[in-house]
């Protein structure tokens, strides 16, 4: 490849990782060096470590430059998210020094803008792209050692006397040894039990993880096991105030393969690695892998080869953007594990969105509109997220929603234990939103299905949301054995304390049961329920999905809710999946899609749908929320995403406008 067109490299935090990689870059068949971003452009030893690159002030600079095509970002694990993102806003393709983010909440949100950007976007562990490597796999493949069994890995050195400002026990940079090296073994272990089950990686089924927090709160060795589904076990280790053998083990059913040092194979500037073979009878063969490239070389080449064919992720054994995903969220449970948080992932310290920006909804295109009863402009969609166990990575979901212009987030007492109500809190708190937000809060769910639990419950849901009322409230079940009046009486009373300032009604209750509530509050003077939130889409739930629950998908719940125009806060509004691809008719699916879904009337909803979008150029889960925001009642989806793709899919359906005639079409044909 000629000078004229190699991929044109720039390094967006010049320390001692980065001279290795320019190295890399130099002894490169398909790189070169041009510039570097510095935050202070005017030391001296650049020219010496990066020699021929251009010094630019700072990152921006460099990312603005139009004779950069690549980026490699070496900065603290805390600022790789932020560069990530912000490469693959301004164009350019980028590989991000391990780890990819701090958790593999940070390192999605990071692939989803390099998805939407069409920019290569890697993580970089160089010895997946080393020839070692590729030889080790090989003789796994032949079976030299039987079928793997075990694995045994290990990454760490001791850094001497504890230092709280360098990057590897400052709690602020995310130090320790989980993030910085941890990371290796956990990546070969998948590796490893993904070429046994003849697959580019596996990850675990269960993991356990622990380690030592010494006093700058980072964890200075740990370990973990493993356990994969073909039941090899891998037991793996790191540190960084404690020296380790760094051996590879693998153990299998005719012997094991030891590889001493495997992360630097035969040196960063070539040299022969060693792979040993003790076989069952105690024989010993060691296979030589020599190799002259340098070892930081191999990565940039699978870079370069990647962007030039058009790819916008490594391929095997390179970290593809699932493997790094995988592996993270290993590291995240074996960080959950430990009790290991670093300060700057916590609501106090964390107030800046992930590309450390104040949070700002003025270019946000979703169009609010009013809910009765609530004063103030609201979201055609709210959004739960009761799946996520720490603000740190609840975060990019919340911001993102918010700065779209979603305000209507959906919480519950009993979800999470109260974890997702104390997570939106500390959202609350580091975002400084309140005001803008309409907050939807619920108790008494089965089996405190009883008049002072709400009083009690809520008590406790406003502490952990670190707000005095919500804006809309539910009674998440209801109890027939007990007068209406009585639930009435206790809801009123929160509406006239303040604790509950906008409508208050019943999920999952019945039409029946929520007429005489009404009926109860005007003959006495309360506060009537006014709002609903029963399951609502376009199929029908055939049976309820937990015990207790209720659909208003029927022919007469329509006309019900069409006749009071009552607001209905639907759950499970796109069917739970009923629309997507991976539905089919088989009985062998998901089955609790089988149970609740599967009739050959929900069939012909689904066929209808999948008609009516490919006419649309849509998809038909973009149908089914469609017909949800295109009732003659007002009706509020609660839209449950994970991830950001997710969400951003999802949205899509506020752009489709159904007819009266296509929304009956749809339902019944």
């Amino acid at each position: 490849m000629t000078s004229q067109n190699k991929i044109r490299w720039g390094i967006i935090g010049p320390g001692g990782i980065a001279r290795a990689f320019a190295g890399g870059v130099a002894n490169s068949k398909t790189g070169k060096l041009v510039a570097i971003g510095a935050r202070n452009p005017r030391k001296p030893d650049y020219a010496e470590h990066f020699p021929g690159a251009r010094v630019l002030d700072g990152y921006d600079a460099l990312l603005a430059d139009p004779d950069v095509d690549a980026v490699y970002i070496s900065t603290p694990h805390p600022q790789h998210a932020e560069w990530g993102i912000k490469a693959a806003r301004a164009g350019k393709h980028a590989l991000i020094e391990k780890p990819m983010g701090l958790s593999a909440f940070e390192a999605d949100a990071m692939l989803h803008e390099a998805r939407k950007a069409g920019t290569f976007m890697g993580e970089a562990f160089m010895y997946r792209l080393h020839p070692q490597t590729a030889k080790l796999l090989d003789l796994l493949k032949d079976g030299v050692i039987g079928e793997v069994r075990a694995i045994k890995s290990s990454f760490g050195f001791a850094m001497g006397a504890f230092d709280p400002n360098h990057r590897l026990y400052a709690n602020d940079l995310a130090g320790g040894g989980i993030l910085d090296v941890g990371c290796y073994p956990v990546s070969m272990s998948r590796l490893i039990a993904g070429t046994a089950a003849g697959k580019p990686f596996l990850d675990p089924v269960r993991v356990q993880g622990t380690a030592h927090l010494g006093q700058s709160g980072v964890d200075e060795w740990a370990a973990a096991l493993l356990h994969f589904p073909n039941d090899i076990i891998a037991e793996v280790s790191c540190s960084v105030s404690l020296a380790q053998d760094n051996v590879l083990r693998i153990i299998g059913t005719k012997g094991r393969i030891e590889v001493p040092d495997f992360w630097f194979a035969g040196g960063r500037e070539g040299g022969t690695g060693v792979i040993d073979i003790i076989r069952a009878d105690g024989s010993k063969e060691s296979v030589s892998v020599p190799e002259s490239g340098w070892l930081y070389s191999f990565e940039v080449d699978a870079v370069g080869e990647a962007i030039r064919a058009g790819q916008k992720q490594f391929s095997a054994p390179g970290m593809s953007w699932d493997d790094t995903l995988g592996n993270l969220r290993v590291l995240d449970q074996w960080r959950t594990d430990a009790g290991l948080e670093f300060e700057i992932e916590t609501a106090t310290r964390k107030t800046m969105t992930i590309t450390g920006s104040p949070i700002d909804n003025s270019a946000g295109t979703i169009k609010r509109g009013k809910i009765a009863g609530v004063d103030k402009s609201a979201s055609p969609v709210a959004l739960g997220f009761e799946d996520f166990k720490r603000f740190a990575d609840a975060a990019p979901l919340l911001d993102a929603f918010y700065e779209k212009g979603g305000n209507v987030f959906d919480t519950a007492f009993i979800y999470g234990g109260g974890r997702t109500e104390k997570v939106f809190g500390d959202w609350l708190q580091a975002r400084g939103v309140r005001d803008e937000i309409v907050l939807i809060g619920k108790g008494a769910h089965s089996p405190l299905v009883y008049p002072d639990v709400i009083a009690k419950q809520l008590d406790q849901s406003l502490e952990r949301l670190g707000t005095d009322h919500v804006d809309v409230y539910f009674m998440h079940r209801d109890s027939p054995d007990v007068p209406v009046g009585e639930f009435v009486d206790a809801m009123d009373a929160e509406v006239k304390a303040g604790r509950i300032r906008g409508p208050f009604g019943g999920s999952n209750w019945t039409r029946e049961r929520f007429d005489e509530a009404i009926e109860y509050a005007k003959a006495n003077g309360k506060t009537a329920p006014s709002v609903l939130s029963n399951q609502f889409s376009l199929s029908e739930m055939l049976e309820p999905i937990w015990a207790g629950c209720v659909t208003a998908s029927t022919a007469e719940w329509r006309k019900w809710l069409t006749d009071r125009q009552v607001t209905n806060f639907a759950w499970s509004s796109q069917g739970r999946g009923f629309f997507t691809p991976a539905a089919g008719r088989d009985k062998r699916d998901n089955e609790e899609l089988v149970r609740c879904w599967y009739s050959e009337e929900n069939f012909g909803r689904r066929d209808r749908a999948i008609e009516l979008a490919d006419e649309l150029g849509a998809s038909p889960i973009h149908i089914a929320l469609a017909y949800c925001l295109n009732q003659p009642f007002p009706l509020v989806p609660l839209i449950g995403p994970r991830r950001l793709w997710e969400l951003d899919d999802s949205l899509k359906a506020l752009e489709i406008e159904l007819t009266p005639e296509q929304v009956k079409w749809l339902e019944e044909g």
